[in-house]
């Protein structure tokens, strides 16, 4: 039976204005969403995946962007020209939108409960009582646990999962008609992230609402959605249902998008990226069992390079005036071994104690208990000056190399600062000199040298954040949810550059992720951290084939894996 439409974008363009010059962001798009139908967008940051969904609403930012031609009908609404007022009526009340970024989206200065009473409150006739009670149903349908404490806590005092079902919650709560879901998995654990997807795929088939699911990964699409539309550039290069697209794709972009996602069977030396694909330019060669295990044979043969022994990292909470502070231990009894030339991987869900290991190591938050052993000598106690002369050896690349990069400061004395701060070099002509050569290694040129952070793209900001590490030609490097944050094709191209890097200068690596496809294929050893422990421990291949414990049989099933 054919299901009939209920929204239809026809020829949309949208144009981005700055000092009277004119970008065209979306060019001509069309498609239908129909009713009780889930429809995937995917593509990478910059395809237009949420313009799109923010030119439905209107939510557009007047100043910079403007639809420029083309209509969006919702029922028989046009809403490209509909009064602010009727449109009003339909945000948040037919149409309701959950944003990628839960902790920016929701109000700070309100308690969770009271966000959805205000949307309650603006849309319905409820009594106080009634809205009251209309929130806690509606947390407990999201499936959030204990939805009192929920209600009077605000959105810093839970984890990000929770705050993602109290956007769902405040999303769904006006039982709109279509649902716009705009990258909302993406820094979420991938055991969280095939709840939500469960969780919007259960209230989809409850409430028989049209859902249009964003995303940059088509491996999670092809998880939840009936259509996909494949858009690059502005422009949708493929549609067609989940099953077809994923198994029979037809435009280079989406086999693209498909192969530059690690596998979980094969460990090519060199993960394809997009532009591989477009220029037709595919190294399929695959490191083999016996050249890896050759490879380790080697490296397990010498003196270990760093050793933790019994490590503990403990917390106090404040307690009331009488009472002991309760302890917590983030990281609880650690012990293993790292060899020279080893990436070993550390996975496990937020919270388990992954990034709070890689503080203590590096003496950026100290250990209450064991040993930190590296090169043989105990680094647990070292004085200021000795931590400071250590920094230049084990070095950390962030999540966020926006974050982590001053923005006041151009990107070529970022890399010299750290030069200069150890006394690298004889003058500021040769560090410059080296920043060049280093800017170089990780494929951006001098040209950029005196561009500011904010002139980067995601892809490029996280290689300027590996050249300010390499910089001091470190010997360990912490990579701490490194490639987390950024699309599919130039995280390929990042954990490249990595692999390339320690290939040519020895490196190595302690890769910290709770994305267990990445941290199999970059890995030798694994470690499966669970609330401060090591839940298991071995070769990454083996322990993917064949999981010992319950806690990793979940994280390996949580894996998108396609249709």
């Amino acid at each position: 039976m054919k299901k009939t439409s209920i929204l239809t974008v026809k020829n949309l363009s949208v144009s981005a204005y700055s000092k009277d010059k004119e970008t065209t962001i979306l060019n001509d798009i069309s498609f239908s969403l129909n009713e009780d139908e889930i429809l995937g967008i995917v593509g990478e940051s910059g395809s237009g995946k949420s313009i799109t969904a923010l030119s439905i609403l209107r939510l557009l930012p007047k100043t910079v962007l403007k639809i420029t031609s083309g209509s969006v009908k919702f029922e028989d609404e046009e809403l490209t020209t509909l009064s602010d007022k009727l449109l009003k009526s339909i945000r948040g009340n037919k149409i309701s939108m959950i944003f990628q970024e839960p902790m920016s989206a929701l109000n700070p200065s309100m308690t969770c409960g009271d966000q959805v009473y205000e949307i309650l409150e603006q849309h319905t006739l409820l009594s106080k009582k009634e809205l009251i009670e209309e929130t806690l149903n509606l947390f407990d349908k999201v499936k959030l646990p204990q939805p009192k404490r929920v209600y009077k806590a605000y959105p810093h005092q839970i984890s990000g999962g929770q705050k993602q079902r109290v956007m769902i919650a405040m999303a769904i709560a006006c039982k709109p008609k279509i649902l716009i879901a705009d990258e909302p998995t993406t820094a979420l654990d991938v055991t969280v992230q095939k709840e939500i997807i469960s969780l919007l795929k259960e209230l989809q088939k409850e409430t028989k609402m049209s859902i249009i699911f964003i995303s940059h990964d088509l491996s999670l699409i092809s998880e939840i959605a009936d259509r996909v539309l494949v858009m690059y550039q502005g422009t949708i290069v493929e549609q067609g249902t989940g099953k077809t697209i994923f198994n029979n794709p037809k435009d280079l972009y989406t086999k693209a998008l498909l192969n530059a996602r690690p596998s979980l069977d094969t460990r090519l030396k060199k993960l394809p990226t997009i532009q591989d694909f477009l220029i037709n330019k595919i190294d399929s060669s695959i490191i083999h069992k016996t050249e890896r295990d050759k490879r380790h044979k080697t490296i397990y043969s010498k003196q270990p390079l760093l050793e933790i022994v019994n490590l503990e990292k403990e917390y106090f909470s404040k307690a009331g005036l009488f009472k002991k502070p309760k302890g917590f231990k983030a990281v609880n009894d650690v012990s293993f071994k790292l060899y020279e030339g080893e990436t070993l991987g550390l996975v496990g869900e937020s919270g388990c104690g992954k990034s709070t290991l890689g503080n203590a190591i590096l003496h950026l938050d100290k250990a209450t208990e064991g040993q930190i052993l590296y090169r043989g000598n105990d680094i647990t106690n070292l004085s200021k000056s000795s931590i400071r002369k250590l920094r230049k050896e084990i070095q950390i690349i962030f999540q966020d190399p926006f974050s982590s990069l001053n923005p006041r400061i151009p990107v070529g004395k970022a890399i010299m600062e750290p030069m200069k701060v150890h006394k690298l070099y004889q003058s500021d002509k040769e560090r410059k000199e080296k920043a060049i050569q280093i800017l170089d290694r990780v494929g951006l040129s001098e040209e950029y040298i005196n561009r500011y952070p904010h002139e980067f793209s995601g892809g490029q900001r996280q290689r300027i954040g590996i050249a300010r590490t390499i910089a001091l030609d470190p010997k360990l490097i912490i990579c701490d949810e490194s490639v987390s944050a950024l699309d599919i094709s130039v995280q390929a191209q990042v954990l490249n550059l990595l692999n390339e890097l320690k290939e040519n200068f020895g490196f190595t690596y302690i890769f910290i992720s709770h994305d267990l496809s990445v941290v199999k294929y970059m890995s030798d050893q694994l470690l499966v951290m669970n609330e401060g422990k090591i839940e298991e421990f071995g070769e990454a291949d083996s322990i993917y084939n064949n999981p010992k414990k319950d806690y990793t049989k979940k994280l390996i099933e949580a894996i998108p894996k396609g249709l």
